[in-house]
């Protein structure tokens, strides 16, 4: 079902700072990709690979670049055409407003502080001297501790977990299901049993970070555990106690990072990856998926591949030899072969 929502092509372009090529009294209904977009729907072009879909598309109007042309439809020229097309969805499916207020099926701690314009969801639940900013949303079951504090415009969506004293800037998103400031994973052996260390540290989560559902962030031993402003934490990631997600970082999914690593700014782990503990990577690391980290990555901007990981360029080769190797190890063995016999020709 698209969205109640219609504009004229000449709305777009000015929404969107467009340079419009075609009838600015067009009516559009719908946002839909090349392949699925109808007489009545806007569609884009982000990468000159689709372009032969652009050329077959359905679509009344298309996102372009500038130097986009020759196509059908009414073209919608931008210099960022995936940027621009954040914009186009936001302008379709726009975000339901907050509704002020706490739902009487909550349960809302008398200490806890709770901004007049936030809203909490049927069942939630809200310790002592937690404080939950400006506009911010806590879903349904969703739980939030003691002396926990959300900034402004936070959204818990439901059944997350923002447990003690873990602190949330603003601007943050933690799906459903996303559990921040579980205890860290410390133990002890001692007279042949595992005794646990307390975990007396916290989780600090900076401005516009994104944690996915499922995910978990543990609390530091001691100290904090740090998600820097604008990373983005995808589903089912693990991130250790004690470790330091950098700014404007990516975890992909099921990335799992062990206790006390740092992971630079803007680096970008693809899914499966491993970082052993104590680990540092430098910024803008570039992990492809199911790499195995054992050791500091100290190259700015490194690609790197394979468990123990390599550079890109090795570990792809090693993959083409690996392809090879069947029929490598009959060659070796023919080759064998014929050595014996040599040798059992010559009295070896």
């Amino acid at each position: 079902m698209g969205p109640a929502r219609s504009f004229t092509l000449g709305e777009l372009a000015r929404a969107l700072g467009a340079d419009l090529e075609g009838d600015p009294a067009r009516v559009v209904r719908g946002v839909a990709p090349l392949d699925a977009a109808g007489p009545d729907d806007v569609s884009f072009l982000t990468n000159p690979r689709y372009r032969a879909q652009a050329e077959g598309t359905r679509a009344a109007a298309i996102l372009v670049s500038p130097a986009t042309d020759g196509l059908r439809p009414a073209l919608l020229r931008v210099p960022a055409p995936q940027v621009a097309l954040i914009a186009l969805l936001e302008l379709f499916f726009p975000a339901p407003p907050v509704v002020p207020g706490v739902h009487p099926a909550a349960l809302v701690d008398p200490g806890a502080r709770i901004a007049a314009s936030a809203s909490v969801g049927p069942f939630a639940v809200i310790e002592a001297q937690a404080e939950v900013g400006a506009r911010s949303r806590i879903g349904a079951l969703a739980f939030i501790g003691a002396r926990a504090r959300l900034g402004e415009d936070v959204v818990v969506h439901p059944r997350a977990v923002v447990a003690a004293r873990v602190d949330l800037g603003h601007r943050v998103i933690v799906q459903a299901g996303a559990v921040l400031g579980s205890d860290g994973f410390g133990f002890v052996l001692d007279e042949g049993r595992h005794r646990r260390i307390p975990q007396v540290g916290t989780v600090r989560v900076e401005d516009d970070v994104e944690i996915g559902a499922n995910a978990t962030v543990a609390r530091a031993a001691f100290g904090e555990t740090v998600i820097a402003r604008g990373a983005k934490i995808d589903n089912l990631v693990q991130v250790a106690h004690n470790c330091r997600v950098g700014e404007h970082a990516i975890l992909a999914a099921q990335v799992g990072i062990a206790g006390s690593s740092r992971i630079g700014s803007y680096a970008m782990l693809g899914g499966q990856v491993g970082v052993a503990d104590h680990v540092t990577l430098a910024d803008g690391t570039v992990l492809v998926a199911q790499a195995g980290v054992g050791s500091n990555l100290g190259d700015p901007g490194g690609i790197w591949g394979g468990s123990p990981c390599r550079p890109v360029a090795e570990w792809r080769r090693i993959q083409a030899a690996e392809r090879r190797l069947p029929e490598l190890l009959k060659r070796v063995r023919a080759l064998e072969e014929r050595v014996r016999e040599l040798e059992g020709r010559h009295g070896g």
